[in-house]
């Protein structure tokens, strides 16, 4: 939280109480869906057993996130500093890398519990739902080789308690505002994180990486 922030008269909740269930008109809830994919030159069989082995790709493909392991499949990750109208958060989540079923790949929202005793567990909540299908094809070109279409679908939801000045501005403006910067995140995040994910994929196994696409959002 930014010095600025504090002195808004920004103060962190509580831990016991939960940001999505209470009644304060100071927090409010961001949320929105989004959908891309990642192209893989090689067998969907070949992608998943290296999405299987996400302790070795995960930590090197979320740099210059800071990444810390919880469990055998979650991770902490501090996303990195954002704001807007002068307040300004350094998010951290928790998220967990559920074993593929049926090749569909979920990641989720680690328990509450991971964050006690950050010091953030007052200031904001998220729920993040991802899933993630291989889908082999031919390509245009058949000489290519085999290729597989990573498709991935977010549903995510931001709670985050706001400063006081903040709320008296316009609903309309908090809300919208808020939305964009949402967008905004997850286009710089996911976008960053598929090109080092295709990056490192094709590079372990010695193929040419397809060129860069650009968001679908």
């Amino acid at each position: 939280m930014s010095d600025a922030a504090a002195a808004e008269g920004f103060e962190p909740m509580a831990p016991e109480v939960s940001l999505r269930d209470g009644d304060d008109d100071r927090v409010w809830r961001y949320a929105s869906t989004f959908a891309d994919l990642m192209e893989m030159r090689a067998p969907a069989e070949q992608v998943g057993r290296y999405l299987d082995r996400h302790e070795g790709w995960f930590r090197r493909c979320a740099a210059p996130m800071t990444v810390q392991p919880h469990g055998s499949n979650g991770y902490v990750l501090t996303l990195g500093r954002f704001g807007n109208f002068g307040f300004e958060v350094e998010p951290t989540i928790g998220l967990e890398l559920l074993p593929q079923a049926e090749g569909v790949y979920r990641i989720v929202t680690l328990p509450p519990q991971v964050m006690a005793g950050t010091g953030l567990e007052g200031l904001y909540d998220v729920d993040f739902n991802a899933a993630l299908r291989l889908d082999e094809t031919t390509p245009e070109n058949e000489e290519d080789g085999p290729l597989t279409l990573v498709r991935w679908e977010l549903d995510l939801s931001v709670w985050i308690r706001l400063p006081k000045v903040i709320t008296l501005l316009p609903d309309s403006l908090v809300q919208s505002s808020g939305d964009h910067l949402l967008r905004q995140i997850v286009r710089q995040i996911s976008r960053r994180l598929t090109w080092k994910v295709q990056e490192d994929f094709h590079a372990t196994h010695g193929l040419a990486c397809p060129p860069r696409r650009r968001a679908q959002f």
